[in-house]
């Protein structure tokens, strides 16, 4: 598949826009150095929004381009639900018998995977649960967002997430929040509203540039969750951040393999 760019530092002015929201002062470049070195640790230096053209890359570039950038969600009152985004699965389309567009099949469900790159996809599971997707280039492909690392309004996230759940007994861990398609959507209080929403222009739902992920630092491993898909069963398409806590599931052979192919130091 062709690639448009590889990591974060390489956003052009195009690709990216300042931030301008309700409860802060436009642009946060100009904000005090106490500010920029609150937000520091979560984002680059100044806050940015990912623009359209970031999003429009082929799908296995997108899934990892995710990788660190920081999915915002703003709830009524202005509060900022924030996390990195840590774990992603390529959807191809086409001939991707795990793809809801497989063979190229166009439903009213599936519609927003043939919509404009970075187009959010809302499905529900089982008929209680929500799954993100954001769509890229090439008709039908899609990015499913898998896990988040809570970065901002983890209090709320606990608070949405205590509503689906019957056991109150035990709190949710950080890590619990939005380790899973599900629980991200949960976490965010995001559902089929959301569906066919344009992350580059969004008021409520946007991504902004975080830190860039090295090559070296992404597992590439099989997907979750699609026994029934012949051959694309074990396809490397899930993505995830090597070491990081807030994935969802870890690929430890997948990772051995990683090492192994490392050169020798002598």
């Amino acid at each position: 598949m062709t690639t448009k760019r590889r990591h974060v530092h390489a956003l052009s002015d195009t690709q990216c826009k300042p931030v301008l929201k309700k409860n802060r002062e436009p642009e946060t470049s100009l904000l005090t150095e106490e500010h920029n070195a609150n937000i520091s640790k979560y984002f680059q230096s100044v806050r940015v929004r990912l623009r359209s053209d970031f999003y429009n890359q082929a799908c296995i570039e997108l899934a990892k381009s995710f990788l660190g950038q920081v999915l915002v969600r703003m709830l009524p009152d202005g509060t900022e639900l924030c996390g990195r985004i840590v774990e992603t699965e390529a959807y191809l389309g086409g001939d991707d018998e795990a793809s809801h567009s497989r063979g190229g099949k166009r439903t009213k469900r599936n519609v927003a995977m043939y919509m404009t790159a970075g187009t959010v996809y809302v499905y529900q599971i089982y008929g209680i649960y929500f799954c993100m997707n954001v769509s890229s280039q090439g008709d039908g492909a899609a990015v499913l967002l898998r896990s988040l690392e809570p970065l901002e309004g983890l209090d709320v996230m606990r608070k949405f997430r205590n509503v689906r759940r019957r056991d109150l007994s035990k709190s949710l861990k950080h890590a619990e929040l939005c380790n899973g398609p599900s629980k991200l959507c949960q976490a965010l209080n995001l559902d089929k509203n959301y569906d066919r929403k344009d992350l580059s222009d969004g008021q409520d739902i946007w991504m902004e540039a975080g830190k860039k992920i090295q090559e070296e630092d992404i597992v590439s491993c099989a997907r979750i969750g699609i026994a029934n898909a012949g051959e694309w069963t074990k396809k490397p398409l899930r993505f995830y951040i090597k070491g990081n806590k807030y994935v969802s599931v870890r690929d430890k052979s997948a990772e051995a393999s990683m090492i192994s192919v490392l050169p020798r130091v002598f």
